[in-house]
């Protein structure tokens, strides 16, 4: 049996030193601009593109690291730069989740590569699953999907709320139900190839905090997709349903499986924006001074720097292990790829309101970041999972009851 360690292998060490040099050099000083601009920072994500940073293969290496933790190395570097163009950039890793959740090794070839398109012309890739009635209540999804056997096509109506990318992303995946009686267990996800009828976006809309990245309203108005849009195929989607009507295990349905797919690393996104604000924080508490010497030199300000760093390691170790729990198919028996969300979120947000609160009036005026930081983490606590909904799944993994 391997010995135990925490130590990163060198190929960890020249991943998250890549992507901090990146996040420090183009990022970073990017940030202000494209927050205040509220646009989709496509030079960026070109550059990303070319420098291998954005596109299947960097996805695919990080993919196959057996630890599990190289996504997560990844996300903390890059979202350290800034949350907003750091979510432009892996927003769409929750559409390529979803293919690779769902979908057969066909459908991963086909339309994994066309969600980022190429370095000359980088595209984006959608996930479209929540709702203005079916958030948190998955099984309360009122998008409908059906299928024409005259055409061989399924047909898709509804609306997706909060979609990132909706609209200008090349690709599309929509979850739908498919059989409404069954729930959450009748759903389906499905690729709406470009420049298909019947999708429309919404506006882009106005947000606290990760300005850079577009999320908007999609509108499903007799969209027609070929059956081979159905991710996984309808043989394996028919298995899947008659099983739940005779009560068996139909196993994950669409939206949870891409959500469990990216729960750790979207755990290390909060830990990029909290680290971030730590640090900054830190440094301005070791240069101001006031009543004769620096402010770090006082318990309060010190004892708080000390929470801050040991809440932000703690998140850390949290999402290391849910990483490598899904990496290696271990069971989340305690909930543990919620427990690495819920607290990586929860840390960001305290973590980010600390460093303001230390900074004092300065904390309060665009002239520093951490405003923006602290605007940035709060969608932690909110989407792919509420705080709530994260405690619901840990109490009821610990538990064992239908806890409501």
């Amino acid at each position: 049996m391997a010995e135990f360690s925490l130590h990163l292998s060198e190929e960890q060490r020249e991943l998250r030193d890549w992507v901090h040099g990146f996040a420090a050099d183009v990022v970073r000083p990017a940030a202000a601009e494209w927050d205040e601009r509220e646009e989709t920072p496509w030079p960026i994500i070109q550059e990303a593109a070319k420098v291998g940073l954005y596109g299947f293969e960097f996805l695919a290496n990080c993919y196959s690291d057996p630890t599990g933790i190289s996504l997560c190395l990844a996300s903390e570097e890059l979202f350290w730069g800034d949350g907003g163009i750091g979510m432009a950039i892996m927003g769409t890793s929750l559409a390529v989740a979803a293919i690779y959740g769902s979908g057969t090794p066909e459908q991963m070839v086909e339309w994994v590569p066309q969600c980022f398109g190429d370095a000359a012309n980088p595209a984006v890739g959608a996930f479209c699953s929540t709702e203005p009635e079916a958030g948190s209540d998955v099984g309360a999804m009122r998008t409908r999907a059906r299928f024409d056997e005259a055409t061989q096509e399924w047909v898709l109506n509804g609306q997706k709320a909060y979609a990132t990318n909706g609209g200008i992303a090349q690709v599309h995946v929509v979850t739908a139900s498919v059989d409404p009686a069954l729930g959450s267990r009748g759903q389906a996800a499905f690729v709406v190839p470009p420049g298909t009828p019947g999708l429309v976006a919404g506006p882009k809309l106005k947000k606290l905090g990760l300005h850079a990245s577009h999320t908007a309203d999609v509108f499903l108005d007799d969209v027609r997709v070929p059956a081979s849009c159905l991710l996984g195929g309808q043989e394996a989607l028919e298995a899947r349903l008659e099983r739940a009507r005779t009560g068996q295990r139909a196993g994950g349905q669409a939206s949870m499986r891409t959500f469990e797919l990216t729960r750790p690393a979207v755990g290390a996104q909060a830990l990029g924006i909290a680290r971030a604000a730590y640090e900054y924080a830190l440094e301005y508490a070791r240069t101001r001074v006031q009543f004769g010497r620096p402010i770090i030199e006082n318990q309060g300000v010190a004892f708080a720097l000390a929470d801050m760093r040991m809440e932000i390691d703690a998140a850390r170790l949290l999402v290391w292990r849910a990483a490598w729990m899904g990496k290696t198919n271990q069971p989340f028996t305690a909930g543990e790829g919620s427990m690495s969300k819920l607290k990586a979120g929860e840390v960001a947000v305290a973590v980010t309101e600390k460093a303001v609160q230390l900074l004092g009036g300065a904390g309060y005026v665009r002239d520093h970041p951490v405003q923006r930081w602290y605007r940035d983490a709060k969608i932690y606590t909110i989407f792919e999972g509420t705080s709530e909904i994260q405690r619901l799944v840990v109490a009821r993994a610990i538990s064992g009851a239908p806890i409501r």
